[in-house]
């Protein structure tokens, strides 16, 4: 049951709400909200994985609410989907000018709600697992929305400074990117599916992987310069995650280049 994704669905109509519902939660944790107001209180105490948004709603309608969470530092990474009757090309372009993820045209078939579902979350894990499998692949590449990419562009640039402290840990950079340690936690969680831990450590093994590249450094030194404890220790991690030895990648760069 925790291992379904936990999506926030949004309608001021309990029935639809109930419909929806019952047609998401063999694959879904499903929670509800009345309106757009209700629904930020949500997203603060959840770890909400993707909105389904009605966009006529009293308090606050749908596209007030779409912009707050994709304008909004914590949130920006979640995908909206915004549902709505009407059908005019200029409510589809405000949705998605608001940062809407899709945008369906009431009545809807559950399929495609479903299909529609399956494919932003399917997306988001596909570049999710090539960035942390790709030696070469930087951490903005994770980034939905210039808020996230301004985030991980800071975030990589603060582990990148402080690489030769063996300490690093959640609490000195939650400290550094002035969070809260639960705030960066979940942030980090939900961006990339790794815990900061595991984040700071292949930000650690993909700085090895540009110096190697380079062919300017023995691996030795890169160990060193991107605080590893030991060689032994740098070549299991390295393997671990790229599913090659440093030597072997050096030999396969080298191999590149000469070609």
């Amino acid at each position: 049951m925790e291992n379904k994704p936990l999506i926030l669905l949004v309608d001021d109509n309990e029935e639809i709400c109930s419909f929806i519902a019952s047609d998401l939660e063999e694959k879904y944790r499903v929670i509800t909200a009345p309106n757009g107001a209700a629904a930020l209180e949500v997203l603060q105490e959840q770890p909400v994985q993707l909105v389904i948004s009605d966009v006529m709603m009293p308090v606050m309608d749908g596209f007030e609410l779409c912009r707050i969470i994709k304008s909004g530092f914590e949130s920006s990474h979640i995908p909206v989907i915004l549902l709505t009757a009407r059908n005019t090309l200029q409510a589809k372009i405000e949705g998605l000018e608001l940062g809407a993820d899709a945008y369906i045209e009431k009545p809807f078939s559950p399929e495609f709600l479903q299909a529609q579902i399956a494919s932003l979350l399917s997306n988001r894990h596909k570049i999710k697992s090539y960035y942390a499998s790709t030696p070469l692949v930087h951490l903005r590449s994770m980034a939905h929305t210039s808020a996230d990419e301004q985030f991980l562009e800071k975030l990589q640039d603060l582990i990148h400074q402080h690489l030769t402290n063996i300490d690093l840990d959640v609490e000195q950079l939650a400290d550094l990117m002035n969070m809260s340690r639960p705030t960066f936690y979940r942030k980090i969680k939900a961006i990339s599916d790794l815990t900061p831990h595991e984040l700071i450590n292949i930000t650690r093994l993909k700085k090895a992987a540009s110096l190697l590249s380079t062919g300017a450094y023995k691996i030795n030194e890169v160990a060193d310069l991107c605080g590893f404890a030991s060689l032994t220790n740098f070549g299991k991690n390295f393997q671990k995650q790229f599913g090659i030895l440093p030597s072997r990648y050096v030999a396969q760069i080298q191999g590149g280049k000469g070609n």
